[in-house]
């Protein structure tokens, strides 16, 4: 399957590609002992909440607008950058989403990769590759020959297993929540909210239960009191996301049995309302924040309350394309949660 080529999203500050070994230190590289401003802000903050189950963490890791931010070593090429990034951005984060499942699936080398890289009590959440989740391939080049016909694998359980889950294997007890994102389903497709329900019970039911799944839709009209049950029978998180035609977390979280897993899963992607390309020209290259979502920040707050009333770990991962850097985004959510009243945490 083709590979998601470049966006253009992060940008190539770096002047050379080396060959060093991964893992290699650069000549004048700050040591993990040295840890950067954001680290000193944030680290211990961030492990503390880990502590509780409270797990917070980006989409994707890869962005030299970070440096100097979250990335304090000297790397010496982007090529060294996103190759050895992973083990700094682990020292400080104790979860990350890998977004590039997605678009293809899971080498087993380079899960393995990721498992030396990341110190020992990080967390890798994945989203399922759309191969498995999508009812008819768009038309985009990405996709090849696919373009535009309809999918024979979606919901192919034994592919899932056999081409998904079995190079996991590699990442032992370092994978946090597998994530199925459902794209819009449009009246073309056949796919009402009653058949997706249907199909999505079928396909949850036949699936191993030694992992963490979650469900991310993007029809607001899916989210009804029977898809939220279907969930709940299989112990399958509902992934409360921000998104461009889905409700605000904070309104999805007052849907009451809304918490479906022992576990929850929250997505902050867009604006509700604006597009990805809208986001893109807007927030790139994702060096700060550009525009403060408040009621983003206190959806977010507010779903770790409740995840910490009701005893249930929490997944939450922040996209650069909600407000514009996605760890200062964070660091503004720790800032609301450190000052809640001791009493509601």
């Amino acid at each position: 399957m083709a590979k998601r080529k470049s966006t253009g999203d992060t940008l190539p500050l770096f002047p050379v590609e080396d060959g060093s070994a991964p893992g290699a230190r650069a000549p004048g590289e700050i040591s993990a002992d040295s840890p950067g401003p954001y680290a000193r802000a944030n680290g211990e903050r961030l492990r503390r909440w880990a502590s509780r189950g409270i797990y917070l963490g980006t989409s994707s890791w890869k962005y030299p607008g970070w440096k100097g931010l979250v990335y304090s070593r000297e790397y010496t090429s982007q090529k060294s950058f996103e190759r050895d990034c992973l083990a700094e951005y682990s020292t400080i984060f104790p979860s990350v989403c890998a977004d590039f499942a997605l678009y293809d699936f899971p080498d087993p080398g380079r899960m393995k990769a990721i498992h030396d890289q990341t110190t020992g009590d990080f967390l890798l959440s994945l989203k399922v590759t759309d191969r498995i989740t999508i009812k008819r391939y768009p038309n985009l080049p990405r996709h090849g020959a696919h373009a535009g016909k309809e999918n024979p694998d979606f919901l192919n359980v034994e592919l899932f297993e056999d081409a998904f889950l079995a190079p996991l294997a590699e990442l032992r007890k370092k994978i946090g929540v597998i994530i199925f994102e459902f794209s819009a389903f449009f009246p073309s497709s056949g796919i009402t909210r009653g058949r997706f329900v249907e199909m999505l019970d079928g396909f949850l039911a036949k699936l191993p239960k030694e992992y963490a799944y979650a469900v991310e839709i993007r029809n607001r009209e899916f989210l009804t009191e029977e898809y939220l049950a279907l969930l709940r029978a299989h112990d399958v998180s509902h992934v409360l996301n921000s998104w461009t035609r889905m409700p605000p977390i904070l309104e999805q979280l007052r849907v009451g049995g809304i918490l479906t897993a022992p576990f929850s899963v929250a997505r902050a992607l867009l604006r509700p309302g604006r597009t990805y390309q809208e986001a893109v020209e807007t927030f790139a290259p994702y060096d700060s924040i550009k525009e403060e979502n408040p009621e983003l920040r206190t959806g977010l707050a507010e779903l770790v309350r409740h995840c910490i009333a009701d005893g249930k770990r929490l997944y939450a991962y922040i996209n650069n394309r909600a407000e514009g850097n996605s760890p200062k985004t964070i660091e503004a959510i720790l800032d609301i949660l450190d000052s809640y009243p001791v009493e509601k945490l």
